[in-house]
């Protein structure tokens, strides 16, 4: 069984690296979100 071995490691490192991914996009994501929320509240702030 050393194939189904080096399948189970080539699967784990793939969901690793795409774990990995999905926490960067999440990351930028929610830190757009606040900076438009930010941009927007100036925004409102400072209308004259």
């Amino acid at each position: 069984m050393p194939d189904q071995t080096g399948r189970d490691e080539r699967r784990r490192t793939r969901e690793k690296k795409e774990q990995r991914l999905m926490w960067w996009w999440l990351g930028y994501f929610l830190f757009g979100i606040h900076f438009v929320a930010f941009v927007m509240i100036y925004a409102v702030k400072h209308a004259k």
